[in-house]
């Protein structure tokens, strides 16, 4: 497939409108992804006996952000309601959650996993009387690992 290009030639970045959020194999639809990060502590370290008057910096421990997911609310759709209301302590089901950024054709083209996620905080709607903007709910997925990968 040739990559779309700008007049002068040079390769355009892929819109992030069209994307797919899956739940152990459900598809759900969402609004909007956020928190695909990823960073790594640093570690700073100087012997007393350097001559050197500065740390060395090395990479410590990864770090994961949770994932912030809206959608729209649907008439008696309290599935994101219902999943955190079955986190009991140290008893939640976990899921495998894939991101999939999509092309206009619908192929996937990179896809970002969840290694064992579960709901950290749900969100409703925010209701105002002066406003005609759908019903926006939010749910946040504190999770173990972060990859990503291309598709296709």
């Amino acid at each position: 497939m040739p990559e779309n290009k700008d007049p002068q030639g040079a390769p355009w970045p892929m819109p992030s409108f069209s994307f797919m959020v899956d739940f152990d194999g459900i598809p759900v639809a969402f609004q909007e992804v956020s928190g695909l990060d990823t960073e790594y502590d640093v570690m700073e370290y100087r012997s007393g006996n350097s001559p050197n008057f500065s740390v060395v910096k090395m990479p410590g421990l990864k770090k994961v952000s949770d994932i912030t997911l809206k959608k729209g609310m649907f008439k008696n759709d309290t599935a994101l309601f219902d999943y955190f209301a079955a986190v009991k302590m140290n008893t939640v089901e976990r899921k495998t959650v894939t991101i999939s950024l999509m092309d206009e054709n619908g192929a996937v083209l990179f896809v970002w996993t969840l290694k064992n996620a579960f709901p950290k905080k749900v969100t409703g709607a925010s209701l105002n009387a002066k406003t005609s903007d759908a019903a926006i709910e939010e749910i946040i997925l504190a999770h173990e690992g972060l990859t990503m990968a291309k598709g296709g």
